[in-house]
């Protein structure tokens, strides 16, 4: 053995932790060795043990507001004139504990550092502030919606009293306060944490909240002559531990304890948001932001989050459809898939062309692929989706999965053939076209274009004028209905989950497209892949970046599996402000 293997060895774990840019710090009895300069309530995090705090949050500043995150803080006594210090048996200075109190949010731990979170100190501190903030709080738990989610209720059973020593009048404050078009107020709920504050002015940029009045009398309020109507006015909401601001799409909807969690994404641009979608009985009631610190932190936009109610609209196709004359109607999934493969067979390859979505997966995508090889055509497309990027979360690219379908079908440029699509279609070159989840009307197509081919087939989820102008209609699945893969403007590999079942005799995307392969081959139709991880390990053996990988090996928040080079702005702001000592992070 080497002699520096032989100091590595004699060296202890408290001496170890400097070398790796950590710091010996005692919690409740216990050293752990944490990194130098974080908050004690992280590091009590890590050491899981729960510090109860209201005004604290990770990806915020800490002004201390609530003082509810109190613990007793200790540090090793200055040795008096002439004495050396005196260390334990593991090589650590005892503890001298501070009579008082100090806040763990704002506090960051140092070498040898004792935290307590139990003892009569921190717990009589706890009872106290509990008492202040239930003094003028209503007692209106059973019609408030943050009921099941409210952290007051959680911690005054937790740390409170009891029983109430206030005897006089609760001061009365506005109730049901519009303050903006997404967001309701009942300031009588408000404690006062300023989480909502700090959110629109450090995340959204738009510094419209504040507090106005002193005492038992502050009020939270919008400034004058504006109101909270960002597209981030909902993340105040969810970081609301009580129920001051609500929501007005799921105001009075739904108890949270009937709700079903999903965990899944965002498919309103190519960010891809990590997403919870809650549903019951097979409704989606609301979708909130689930922490993903690679893709969107722990905030989403309001344009994303809300647009869901089309899912089980009046305009939600149920059931396949065929053009007989000027009207569709009603027909079998076999004879609408015969239909379509009789069809495709009667034409020449250069006389079919494909066009796809920028929404639709990659397994579907890749199975897109293979049906354009089927047909014998190198005419298949993505319909592309831009805008202006807002310098947070939204990406410029409104299409979810265009990396994806770079990816799968090996192409710079997946939505490059679609002039040519068009202008194939104007002129009568393509007379057979198929349309997989798109409405063309979105993309240059005229009315008129569209009842030009002589043989239009599509998959759509609603009624619309390409639905309109098809001879065979399948009805489609909501993202909330599939499972599959998708790939975000900066390369991550995200997995998209079922949070609800199909609607009428509606069928998943990649179901349509791979019996569609199948009628057109004469195949029965159960000799294709059973399940959308058959797909995935096709999809993965012919695409290198996949290689190796499953649906379950993508997990929650995903994989990198390409560089594109594209960053998300609210990341890089975040890793700003955790660099200059601002948030945690």
């Amino acid at each position: 053995m080497s002699d520096n293997a032989a100091t590595a060895e004699a060296k202890l774990p408290k001496d170890l932790a400097a070398e790796k840019g950590l710091v010996n710090v005692q919690i409740d009895g216990v050293w752990h060795q944490v990194p130098r300069g974080m908050r004690m309530i992280e590091a009590c995090k890590l050491a899981q043990t729960e510090v109860p705090h209201y005004c604290y949050h990770p990806k915020l500043t800490a002004p201390g507001n609530c003082r509810m995150c109190l613990v007793q803080m200790g540090m090793p006594p200055r040795p008096a004139p002439g004495q050396d210090p005196v260390y334990d048996a593991e090589g650590y200075l005892p503890i001298g504990w501070m009579p008082r109190p100090v806040i763990a949010c704002a506090n960051t731990v140092t070498e040898n550092m004792g935290i307590r979170t139990t003892g009569e100190l921190v717990e009589k501190c706890r009872e106290g502030v509990m008492e202040f903030l239930l003094i003028n709080h209503p007692l209106d738990c059973p019609i408030c919606d943050q009921a099941g989610e409210c952290r007051l209720q959680e911690f005054s059973v937790e740390h409170g009293r009891g029983e109430s020593r206030f005897v006089d009048m609760k001061v009365k404050k506005p109730k049901n306060v519009d303050i903006g078009p997404r967001v309701r107020l009942d300031d009588e709920r408000c404690i006062m944490c300023s989480r909502c504050i700090r959110f629109m002015d450090e995340v959204a940029g738009d510094p419209v909240l504040g507090f106005t009045q002193r005492g038992t009398h502050t009020t939270l309020t919008v400034h004058p002559g504006r109101k909270l109507d960002s597209n981030y006015s909902l993340n105040t909401v969810d970081i609301c531990p009580v129920g001051a601001l609500t929501s007005n799409d799921f105001r009075f909807q739904m108890r949270v304890w009937f709700l079903k969690e999903t965990k899944t994404i965002d498919v309103n641009c190519g960010t891809g948001a990590n997403i919870t979608v809650w549903t019951r009985g097979n409704k989606v009631h609301r979708i909130t932001p689930r922490q993903n610190d690679d893709v969107n932190s722990t905030w989403m936009p309001d344009s994303h989050r809300l647009n869901f109610h089309y899912i089980d609209s009046d305009a939600r196709l149920t059931e396949p459809l065929m053009k007989g004359g000027a009207l569709h109607q009603p027909a079998p999934w076999q004879e609408a898939l015969g239909a379509t493969a009789a069809e495709l067979k009667g034409y020449q390859p250069g006389e079919i062309a494909i066009i796809a979505s920028g929404r639709m997966t990659n397994e579907e995508l890749f199975l897109t692929r293979a049906l354009a090889g089927e047909l014998g055509t190198g005419q298949f497309t993505i319909v592309p989706r831009s805008g202006e990027s807002d310098g947070i979360l939204i990406s410029k690219d409104r299409n979810p999965n265009t990396t994806g379908a770079k990816l799968v079908w090996q192409s710079s440029e997946p939505s490059g053939p679609l002039s040519s699509i068009l202008e194939g279609v104007r002129s009568g070159a393509i007379k057979a076209l198929l349309v997989l989840g798109e409405d063309l009307t979105e993309a240059g197509f005229t009315t008129e274009d569209l009842a030009k081919p002589d043989f239009v087939a599509s998959i759509q989820l609603l009624a619309g004028p390409t639905a309109e102008a098809s001879h065979v209609v399948f009805p489609g699945a909501a993202f909330t209905e599939k499972r599959g893969s998708m790939v975000n403007v900066t390369g991550r590999l995200q997995r998209l989950n079922r949070a609800t079942e199909l609607l009428g005799d509606c069928r998943d995307d990649w179901e349509i497209i791979r019996d569609l392969i199948l009628t057109i081959q004469g195949k029965p139709l159960g000799s294709g892949p059973a399940m959308i991880e058959d797909v995935f390990k096709s999809m993965a053996e012919a695409t290198a970046e996949f290689n190796g990988l499953s649906l379950s090996k993508i997990g929650d928040l995903g994989k990198p599996v390409t560089e594109t080079g594209v960053t998300i702005p609210l990341l890089e702001n975040e890793r700003a402000r955790k660099a200059a000592g601002l948030i945690n992070g």
